[in-house]
């Protein structure tokens, strides 16, 4: 287990950039208002896999012999043999309070107008699932594709 080379941080904090935004860096140091204030995280290669790991955990595993360490901590991704960064499903855990988007649909309702409502009001107009977005993808990529190859 290794920390990351300069490249691969960027690599992969540029992914992360993409569901965070700003709030990246209570990745790395958790506001002081936290149960775990003072205490910092860290991101380790293991096998190509990159896991998030409280820094004294990261030291005492230093003392375990690589062929014997399977995993520790929370494995976000793993590097492709190209360089690229892949998220891991267990990654979910670590990024979903930080995401920038929290879910698809469109409120009706601020999130304090929503506390105060009756069990029957209505707080979101219209909400998406995963196929419903991935349809829409593929549709405007097949148009895309469709005008770029009309010879006009």
């Amino acid at each position: 287990m290794r920390a990351l080379t300069e490249e691969e941080t960027k690599t992969l904090f540029s992914k992360l950039a993409n569901y965070t935004g700003r709030s990246l860096n209570n990745l790395i140091q958790p506001p002081s208002d936290s149960s775990d204030s003072g205490e910092r995280y860290v991101f380790r290669l293991h096998a190509s896999r990159v896991y998030y790991m409280k820094l004294a955990i990261a030291n005492l595993a230093t003392s375990i012999a690589r062929d014997n360490l399977l995993s520790l901590g929370t494995c976000l991704g793993k590097f492709t043999k190209t360089g690229k960064f892949r998220l891991h499903i267990t990654a979910l855990d670590i990024i979903a309070p930080h995401a920038r988007y929290k879910g698809f649909g469109v409120t009706a309702r601020s999130t304090a107008e929503t506390r105060r409502l009756e069990p029957t009001g209505i707080t979101v107009f219209r909400q998406a699932d995963v196929g419903e977005y991935l349809r829409e993808v593929r549709r405007k990529l097949l148009k895309l594709f469709m005008t770029s190859t009309d010879p006009e």
